[in-house]
């Protein structure tokens, strides 16, 4: 089955030079009627803020079914499709990662927070009002031309960010036991995300965080109960499934875009991950019989 990919040129309606686009939500709702096919941005995050409605639809396979109020993140390659009802109002923020990256650059938010899509809904009425207040500043600073929008725009996304990003790690630690919370594993999650096309073993990774390999995969297994190379296999298959499904690639420009030199290998490794060959598995896709996640 096919599937678009917006580069950012096309997100934006007007102003193609800016650093960042804003738009209602109901504009792209309305222009598609209320519903977004199945798509992905590389390079792009997306923040989307819903303050009235109900979205459905799912991101990289996994289902999602939210009332607002509620929060997105829609990380790069993260393969989504939504559904609004009409009554939808809300907000969305798009940025290039690398602007992004650069903005947060020094915190360990940008290590741990950005590399994976995702949705919150337990808002608190402070988030809420924060939330709104903050993407009111970017709508009048995008629509705007005043003296220093350019830096307005960019502090405003970040505040944007940082709010997004520490609601999602109070959600993680109320969410997941003492062990899932251990910063290295993030901080090789994101790594790993950054990497993971280029088969680096674990003494890279763990030359880069400063730990040896057998500690990073002891860490990984008490926090996630998967081993460090796991947990790569496991990024690798994702980035194939995706691939698979939703675009033409051959299973030759498959295997070649996450890295590996050999299809044959690639084949006997996702079919020893997956059950089903490339090819099978594209085929049970395309049937709906398979999601890829």
């Amino acid at each position: 089955m096919p599937l678009l990919l917006v580069p950012f040129r096309e997100v934006r309606h007007e102003q193609p030079d800016d650093c960042l686009h804003y738009e209602p939500v109901a504009v792209r709702g309305k222009e598609m009627d209320w519903t977004i096919p199945a798509h992905r941005h590389e390079g792009l995050h997306q923040i989307q803020f819903l303050e009235h409605g109900h979205i459905s639809g799912t991101v990289d396979g996994l289902p999602v079914d939210a009332a607002a109020p509620a929060l997105l993140l829609i990380a790069p390659g993260s393969v989504h499709g939504f559904r609004h009802t009409r009554d939808t109002s809300g907000h969305q923020l798009t940025i290039p990662t690398a602007t992004l990256q650069q903005q947060l650059a020094g915190t360990r938010l940008a290590d741990t927070g950005l590399a994976r899509s995702f949705v919150l809904t337990e808002l608190s009425p402070e988030s809420r009002t924060e939330c709104a207040t903050l993407f009111a500043m970017l709508a009048r600073e995008f629509q705007g031309h005043g003296a220093g929008r350019v830096p307005a725009l960019l502090a405003t996304a970040t505040l944007l960010a940082v709010l997004l990003l520490r609601l999602h790690g109070e959600h993680v630690q109320k969410a997941q036991a003492p062990g899932a919370r251990d910063a290295l594993v993030q901080r090789f999650l994101a790594l790993a995300e950054q990497h993971f096309r280029e088969h680096r073993g674990l003494p890279f990774y763990a030359q880069a965080l400063g730990v040896t390999p057998d500690h990073l995969s002891r860490s990984c297994r008490n926090a996630t109960r998967q081993s460090a190379l796991q947990l790569l296999h496991e990024r690798l298959m994702l980035e194939a499934r995706r691939l698979l499904a939703y675009t033409p690639m051959s299973v030759l420009e498959v295997a070649a875009a996450i890295g590996y030199q050999d299809p044959a290998y690639f084949s006997k490794f996702f079919t020893r991950a997956t059950g089903h060959s490339p090819s099978q598995y594209r085929a049970l896709a395309a049937q709906g019989v398979k999601a890829p996640r």
